[in-house]
């Protein structure tokens, strides 16, 4: 695999940047190079997260419905 170095061009500030034109070429390279999940994989992570972040939701509500309780029995 050959891997080809970036041009640069340096800015009147001083520092180095790419040019536009060489940015896009690099982004649709990299895009490339990424394996996509099928759509089986893609269900399976959305029903993951989506089982995850309704524990999570659980669990903190179940824990602000307690606290504000006992805040209420303290000082109510």
């Amino acid at each position: 695999m050959t891997q080809s170095r970036p041009v640069r061009s340096t800015s009147s500030s001083g520092g180095k940047r790419t040019s536009p034109a060489t940015f896009y070429r690099q982004v649709v390279a990299e895009l490339r190079k990424v394996v996509w999940p099928t759509q089986q994989q893609l269900i399976t992570y959305f029903v993951v997260v989506l089982v995850f972040v309704l524990v999570i939701m659980t669990i903190v509500s179940l824990l602000d419905v307690a606290f504000g309780r006992l805040v209420f029995k303290v000082f109510g």
